[in-house]
């Protein structure tokens, strides 16, 4: 599928990455979203949180669209929220899943969640096809949207039917490379970010588990490559952060994917390297429809004085619409 043409503009007072990224962070008024909490118990003894929105009332059924946020994220930040909004709005129930530990209460086990873990994505799926769905999209934001696109490419022919469709934003595709980028020094504040729930939970899991990596330096790490090699590699069975990097990215898997996908990158993303943009598969691969944008940072395309609705979520509905049109074409 030749690269889309974007149709996202900016204000002029936007047009900038690190703007971008933050502003909805800052200043976006919260969505006026009412999740009701369902409770997933795993077969390893541990559990997943799902926040669950009904489509509105006055619309069409259309189906269930399964949510997925980023790195320390929940179904309780405002992307999360506005997209299950503008979702529900549009005829779809909606799932926002919180990968392990971020509901709120910590996880069972020793082992958390990572760029490409896919199993608890394939479980939540299931779930929802054991409520009767006939029709499942999914939708991901940076790392969820990492998931699922190695979900999706990785064993295509274990996807079930019922998944018709999906959309990801500002997806690190490439980890190894988008794990540079995020060493400069330019990024530092997003390290922190990231790095101060991880240490965190990282503390709380070594009191529970006497066989935890050791967590007295904590303070002094400030990389993904110092944390995935003492915690995520060794937890989740990788020998150290650039494997775990190297097997985790979704890039090898995007010309696998056989369902119709949007995956949009914005060109002013700081967390992503030139190679997270997969030209090449997207021109291979009829089912990968990419968009670049020349703004729109990490997870922001900023939207003001549309009732807080972001171009983001427009455009989520807008290509779903398609998909669903085509799917239900498909059937009669």
């Amino acid at each position: 599928m030749p690269i889309l043409d974007p149709d996202y503009t900016p204000p002029l007072w936007l047009r900038n990455g690190h703007a971008q990224t933050l502003w909805p962070v800052l200043f976006r008024p919260s969505p006026k979203v009412v999740f009701r909490r369902k409770r997933l118990d795993t077969p390893d003894g541990d559990f997943l949180d799902l926040d669950v929105l009904p489509a509105s009332e006055n619309t069409a059924r259309r189906g269930v669209a399964v949510l997925s946020h980023g790195l320390e994220g929940n179904s309780r930040r405002k992307y999360m929220l506005g997209m299950a909004a503008a979702l529900a709005e549009d005829g779809w129930d909606v799932v926002a899943r919180n990968l392990r530990g971020c509901s709120g209460e910590p996880n069972r086990v020793r082992r958390m969640y990572h760029m490409g873990e896919t199993e608890d994505l394939h479980a939540v799926i299931l779930w929802c096809l054991e409520r009767g769905y006939g029709r499942i999209v999914l939708v991901g934001f940076s790392l969820g949207g990492n998931q699922l696109l190695k979900y999706l490419g990785e064993a295509p022919e274990r996807v079930p039917p019922q998944v018709c469709g999906a959309a990801a934003f500002s997806v690190p595709c490439d980890l190894v490379g988008a794990a540079r980028v995020m060493d400069r020094p330019a990024c530092a504040v997003y390290m922190e970010y990231f790095l101060r729930t991880l240490r965190a939970k990282m503390r709380e899991k070594a009191e529970r588990f006497p066989d935890f990596p050791p967590v007295h330096d904590l303070g002094g790490m400030h990389t993904f490559a110092a944390f995935d090699n003492r915690f995520t590699g060794p937890l989740h069975g990788f020998r150290s952060a650039r494997e775990y990097w190297e097997r985790s990215g979704c890039l090898p898997f995007l010309e696998n994917i056989r369902i119709p996908v949007l995956l949009v990158n914005a060109a002013d993303d700081p967390f992503l390297s030139s190679t997270c943009y997969p030209r090449d598969a997207a021109s291979r691969n009829a089912c990968l429809n990419l968009e670049i944008p020349e703004h729109g940072g990490h997870v922001g395309f900023v939207t003001p004085g549309s009732a807080n609705v972001y171009w983001s979520e427009k455009r989520t509905v807008r290509f779903l619409r398609e998909v669903f049109t085509a799917d239900e074409s498909s059937r009669y």
